[in-house]
Parts: structure tokens; C-alpha cells; sequence
């Protein structure tokens, strides 16, 4: 997907990345309403992971994914959120672990797992397989003399 994890480091986040950024993904309803307080012009760009994931999955199996690279097709969906959200269910929060005890972090990250593989697998070019088309010069019968 082109993203180096290995310099990664928190931190907060602030105005002129939240206006940068092509996406953004958070696990509650109050971060989200935090980081459009924060940049408005970012409310077309950030939603809960739990809801993104949804998103995702309905454009798969609705053809409504397109482009050929992961950030074309991730913006698609993006761009399909305002018409399709009335037909997604409610989206849910995961609860942030940060200075919870470990079985917090584990739910979470269980929850964050399935959401991001729910986005991936949206993601395929062949998400869904379909009839190849029929072509004439195969379909043909040929008249064979022996």
C-alpha cells in the first residue's frame, strides 16, 4: 500500500496534517467531531474506522470501487460516502484503549482487525467474480473435412 510503518511515532494531530491528509480514520464519534473541529474541510475525509469499512465493503459489492491503484480506489469510496451512508447501519465506536487495562487493547485491536481486513478485501481489484465475457471468434463452431 506504500506505507512505511518501521519511523512511525504518534503524535497529535494537528490542523495543516488533518487539511494534508487523503483520509483519515479514527475509532469514536467524538475524535471524529475533534478533528473536524479542528479542520472543517476534513468532514469529507474522516469517518470511524467501523463506518469506512462498511463503506468499503458496500461499493465492493455494488461495482462502485474504481481505479487501478489502492489511493484511486480508496477515494471512490470517499467520493460514493455522502449517497451511500443512508443505506449503511449505524456506525459503532471502538472503544480507545489508551490508559485502559489489556483487555481493552485486545479488543480493540480485534475490532480494528476486522474493520481493516473488511477494507482490504474491499479493496481487490476482483472483489466479486464475474461472467466472462462471450467471444465470438470462441464460440464459433468450425466445419472440419476430413
Amino acid at each position: 500500500m506504500g506505507i512505511e510503518p518501521g519511523g512511525f511515532r504518534s503524535r497529535r494531530l494537528t490542523q495543516p496534517m488533518a487539511k494534508s491528509a487523503d483520509l483519515i480514520l479514527c475509532f469514536e464519534k467524538d475524535q471524529r467531531k475533534d478533528i473536524v473541529t479542528l479542520a472543517p474541510t476534513a468532514v469529507k475525509y474522516t469517518f470511524l474506522l467501523d463506518d469506512f469499512a462498511n463503506m468499503c465493503e458496500y461499493c465492493a459489492r455494488n461495482g462502485l470501487v474504481k481505479g487501478l491503484t489502492i489511493q484511486e480506489r480508496l477515494q471512490s469510496v470517499i467520493d460514493s460516502a455522502s449517497i451511500i451512508r443512508p443505506m449503511l447501519p449505524e456506525p459503532e465506536d471502538i472503544e480507545d484503549p489508551h490508559g485502559k487495562e489489556y483487555a481493552k487493547f485486545r479488543t480493540a485491536a480485534e475490532q480494528t482487525n476486522k474493520a481493516l481486513r473488511t477494507i482490504l478485501t474491499s479493496m481487490r481489484k476482483h472483489y466479486r467474480v464475474e461472467e466472462a465475457p462471450v467471444r465470438p471468434q470462441i464460440t464459433r463452431q468450425y466445419a472440419y473435412t476430413v
